[in-house]
């Protein structure tokens, strides 16, 4: 991705000064330096001031909407209408029970999650449901299936492609090599993503759980989307596709930087001996590549 580094150079603080983290951490600092950051949140955040939430520069939100075939989360029609008020991108989240049907909880989410023109792609949280009522793990083999018809039906309800939020776990247990054009969602607390999965793309980093953001009460997640300002609005706009990194129609043109206008006589600068200057190549951008990975606490999604 030509856009991972961009930002590196910039301290976290300068970007988002009204955000924090009640625990932050040190192995996540890449994600801090991204430019277009948001946050996801469910019923666990209570009340929430949107005006602050976008006047702090949150772009997006991911909102949970449903879980399984019969939960909807109470707050969410209402924080749904709010965001948009308060001029947030937005874009709603199904929580994955495996001890359900794929065709059940595509019901599920056709019933409650909106088709709003311009609402962000809908996100499939899938992960194992630690701690919750349905702790059974069914076979890889079964829970991709699964993933695809639930990934159809919210293409087929929105006319959007979902993004897939995953952690470290499930995503070695079961995604690694899988649904490649689809845009991911990962997860990492405390170490960059490259030392975590074994995949060499993502779009949004989930980097801390412990977020602090005006007009939240409490710890909030905090994401960084990993892309360019014009990859974003194109994104939302439907002209490019941040899962295969492909343009509708083709990439659009950029006017080429033309050199600064020098007034009549003068010359190019020159170094000793009379040898005009020649300015240095750029950088090339250090290609991301997978390492070593370890285990990961359970998600905060998982616990909503």
């Amino acid at each position: 991705m030509t856009t991972l580094f961009a930002c590196f150079a910039t301290p976290a603080a300068a970007l988002y000064p009204k955000k924090s983290d009640s625990s932050p951490h040190h192995g996540v600092r890449d994600a801090r330096r991204q430019a277009i950051q948001g946050i996801d949140i469910s019923r666990w955040q209570g009340d929430i001031d949107w005006d602050k939430v976008k006047d702090a520069g949150t772009r997006f939100a991911f909102i949970k909407a449903t879980e399984g075939g019969d939960h909807l989360d109470p707050n969410f029609k209402r924080n749904w209408a709010e965001a948009k008020k308060a001029g947030v991108a937005r874009g709603a989240y199904h929580f994955v029970w495996w001890c359900r049907s794929a065709k059940d909880q595509v019901r599920w989410m056709k019933r409650h999650i909106p088709r709003d023109a311009d609402a962000l792609p809908p996100v499939l949280d899938v992960e194992w449901q630690n701690g919750s009522q349905c702790t059974r793990k069914i076979s890889r083999e079964a829970a991709l299936v699964k993933i695809r018809e639930m990934l159809k039906g919210l293409q087929e309800h929105t006319g959007k492609k979902p993004i897939i939020y995953t952690d470290i776990n499930f995503h070695e247990d079961i995604l690694e090599g899988e649904f490649n054009d689809y845009p991911y969602w990962l997860r990492s607390t405390a170490a960059p993503l490259r030392h975590r999965y074994n995949r060499e793309r993502w779009e949004f980093w989930q980097f801390t759980t412990t977020g602090r953001v005006p007009g939240i009460t409490g710890d909030v997640d905090r994401n960084a989307f990993y892309g360019s300002e014009r990859e974003f609005a194109a994104w939302r706009q439907g002209r490019f596709d941040i899962g295969t990194r492909e343009w509708r129609g083709g990439e659009p043109k950029v006017a080429a930087n033309k050199p600064p206008a020098t007034s009549a006589g003068s010359r190019a600068p020159k170094g000793a001996g009379g040898t005009p200057l020649r300015m240095a190549p750029p950088a090339k951008v250090p290609q991301r590549t997978a390492g070593a990975r370890d285990v990961a606490t359970t998600s905060s999604l998982a616990r909503d």
